[in-house]
C-alpha cells in the first residue's frame, strides 16, 4: 500500500503542473486565470490566446494524463519496489485519479486548475486505447455541431464509462468504477457550464470553418 500511496502522490504532483500556466509563462507570464472564464484549461485557453497557445495547453494536459498512466504504474520506485500485493490495475487506477485530481486542484497554483477533461483523456487513452481516436472524433463534431466544448466533453467522458463498462466488465472491475468516477467528476468540474446551458448564457467556440 506505501507504492501505492507514494505513486498517487507523484501522480498528483506531476497532474499539479498545468500546461497553462507553462506555456503562458514562456509567451510572457500569460495567466489564463485571471482571463475569460478564468479557468486554466485548454478551451479557456483557446478563447483567449488562440489555437497555437491551445494546442500546446493540450498537448501537455494530455501528455501528463498518458506519462502517469503508461509509466507510474510499472516504475520501480527506490526502497519501494513492486508490491506483489498490489495489482497493476490498481495502482494505474489510483495515478490516473491522482494525475487528474492535480489537474483540477493543483498544489503548485493555488488550488486553481482546470475541469480535468484533457488530463482524464490521456488516462483513457492508456486504460482503452482502441477507443482514443474514436472518442476525440466524437468530441470535435459534437464540438462542430453544438459548438459547447462543456457539453461535448461530458457526453465524451460518459460515453467512454460506457465503453469501458461494456468491455472491460467484468474481468476488470477497477477499471470501470474509475471511468465511471471520471464522468461523474467531469460532469462536476462542469456543472456552472450545465447552468449556462439551460439559462442560454454558455458562451460557444467554433474551431472549424463548419457547423452553426
Amino acid at each position: 500500500m506505501i507504492e501505492l500511496g507514494l505513486k498517487f502522490t507523484l501522480a498528483y504532483l506531476l497532474g499539479s503542473i498545468l500546461g497553462s500556466l507553462l506555456v503562458g509563462k514562456i509567451r510572457g507570464g500569460v495567466d489564463i486565470r485571471q482571463l475569460g472564464s478564468r479557468n486554466a484549461g485548454g478551451t479557456n485557453a483557446l478563447r483567449t490566446q488562440g489555437k497555437i497557445f491551445a494546442f500546446w495547453v493540450m498537448f501537455i494536459d494530455v501528455g501528463k494524463g498518458i506519462v502517469s498512466a503508461s509509466l507510474l504504474p510499472y516504475f520501480s520506485l527506490p526502497g519501494v519496489g513492486l508490491d506483489p500485493q498490489v495489482s497493476r490495475e490498481l495502482i494505474v487506477v489510483a495515478v490516473g485519479l491522482g494525475v487528474i485530481v492535480g489537474h483540477i486542484y493543483p498544489v503548485w497554483h493555488e488550488f486553481r486548475g482546470g475541469k480535468g477533461g484533457a488530463t482524464a483523456g490521456g488516462v483513457i487513452c492508456v486504460l482503452a486505447s482502441e477507443i482514443a481516436i474514436p472518442v476525440v472524433l466524437f468530441w470535435l463534431s459534437l464540438i462542430v455541431i453544438t459548438r459547447y466544448v462543456g457539453l461535448s466533453t461530458m457526453s465524451a467522458a460518459i460515453g467512454a464509462s460506457i465503453y469501458i463498462g461494456i468491455t472491460k466488465l467484468p474481468a476488470e472491475p477497477e477499471f470501470f468504477v474509475f471511468s465511471l468516477l471520471v464522468a461523474v467528476l467531469i460532469i462536476y468540474t462542469h456543472r456552472d457550464n450545465v447552468v449556462r446551458m439551460f439559462r442560454g448564457t454558455e458562451s460557444q467556440v467554433k474551431i472549424f470553418p463548419l457547423g452553426k
